[in-house]
């Protein structure tokens, strides 16, 4: 493995897309887009989808000095005084006892992790947005919180779908942002300190700090390379916060996984809908399977900037051009008011509605894995809605 880097470099931006020209107009309401209508929302300043061939790896380890505040990338502007005062008078973002009455009914079935050689790509749900991805002969967890309770919610509503002891050894990990749901610090101390882990631009301090010795940040449009798998940190339309002064400090986004025999994976973290998952999909052609939210998005009035709702959701794999879409970020911690079960009805119900193969919809149960077959390379979500099905080896479903 490559040795972590004692050099400090700056930051580095990126030229704009030839066909994304910038537009001065605000963002538009991810929640109340027509579909007939290309969503055409401002163009954040930083760097936008670049020009020609994908960035060369940075160095595993690299010190940077990154800016002071990420809050340029915003999509969509934070909620003011006004909105604190209507989530004031409207309570707490909780479902009623009809939405909570449907727990029990939760898809839990958790099964061996499937076994795999370096030619496989597997992905198994531990639940919320955490997921064990065998991937190029690698271990990989993303946004792990294997805790029974974080900061702010009440304790999970099903159980981690996959046990800590039944991990193999974990090679990688990736971060999509610093919110509590997505980097829980106890989990976290459970690996060993020398574990490559990729996180966004300014995030690197926290993991230093706890001693992390192998500790990669990136910007958006940035990759490095672990023992021949590609590590892409591209944008999403969320924000960043973990105390009450560090808004926006530390940036936010995705990850797209690429294996040397080029099957790709794309996982988002907590988005809402937007431009970026259009330019994704042209920058990462023949994405696999993209792991997308579906949940914690009521109500509308204060989440849909950055959370996707189950058909925005839909539509985030369409514009993607994905061959398979797994939905997580619902099922485990109760976030917002939607019933417990109502992200899994809609999802299902737009997955249909927009004419896609059902196969393709990966709605696993927590717990659940699937391996991923061959890749045809003859269709997407976008333009193949109905190809015949692939030989993807179902555990646990």
């Amino acid at each position: 493995m490559t040795q972590q880097s004692e050099s400090t470099t700056s930051t580095t931006t990126t030229t704009q897309d030839a066909d994304d020209p910038a537009s001065s107009s605000p963002p538009a309401a991810a929640g109340h887009v027509s579909p007939a209508v290309p969503l055409a929302p401002a163009v954040p300043a930083g760097p936008l989808a670049p020009v020609g061939p994908l960035a060369e790896p940075r160095p595993l380890g690299e010190r940077r000095v990154w800016p002071r505040s990420f809050v340029d990338r915003l999509t969509a502007p934070l909620p003011g005084m006004r909105a604190f005062a209507r989530f004031a008078r409207e309570g707490a973002l909780r479902p009623g006892a009809e939405g909570l009455a449907d727990i029990p009914l939760l898809p839990f079935d958790p099964g061996p992790l499937p076994r795999v050689d370096a030619r496989t790509v597997a992905v198994s749900w531990a639940g919320h947005a955490s997921w064990v991805i065998r991937i190029g002969g690698l271990t990989v967890l993303t946004d792990p919180v294997w805790s029974r309770k974080i900061l702010g919610t009440p304790a999970r509503i099903t159980p981690v779908g996959v046990a800590w002891s039944a991990l193999p050894r974990v090679d990688a990990v990736v971060i999509s942002h610093n919110h509590y749901d997505h980097l829980d610090a106890p989990t976290l101390r459970r690996l060993p300190r020398d574990t490559p882990v990729f996180v966004p631009a300014g995030l690197g301090r926290w993991f230093r700090c706890r001693r992390f010795t192998r500790v990669t940040e990136l910007d958006w449009w940035e990759a490095a390379e672990l023992r021949g798998v590609r590590f892409d940190f591209v944008p999403a339309h969320h924000w960043s916060k973990r105390s009450l002064t560090d808004t926006c400090r530390t940036l936010w986004g995705g990850w797209v996984l690429t294996a040397p025999d080029g099957q790709r994976l794309y996982f988002a973290g907590d988005t809402g809908y937007g431009h970026w998952f259009a330019r994704i999909g042209r920058r990462y052609p023949g994405i696999d399977l993209a792991l997308l939210p579906i949940g914690a998005y009521d109500p509308r009035w204060w989440l849909s900037d950055v959370h996707c709702d189950p058909e925005e959701a839909v539509r985030a794999a369409v514009d993607l051009g994905a061959h398979r879409m797994a939905p997580m970020h619902w099922g485990t911690f109760v976030l917002s008011a939607e019933p417990v079960l109502e992200p899994l009805t809609r999802v299902r119900a737009a997955w249909e509605k927009a004419g896609l193969a059902r196969e393709a919809l990966w709605d696993l149960p927590v717990g659940a894995s699937r391996v991923l077959g061959p890749v045809r390379g003859a269709g997407n979500c976008a333009t193949s809605p109905h190809r015949p099905a692939d030989k993807e080896q179902p555990s646990g479903v």
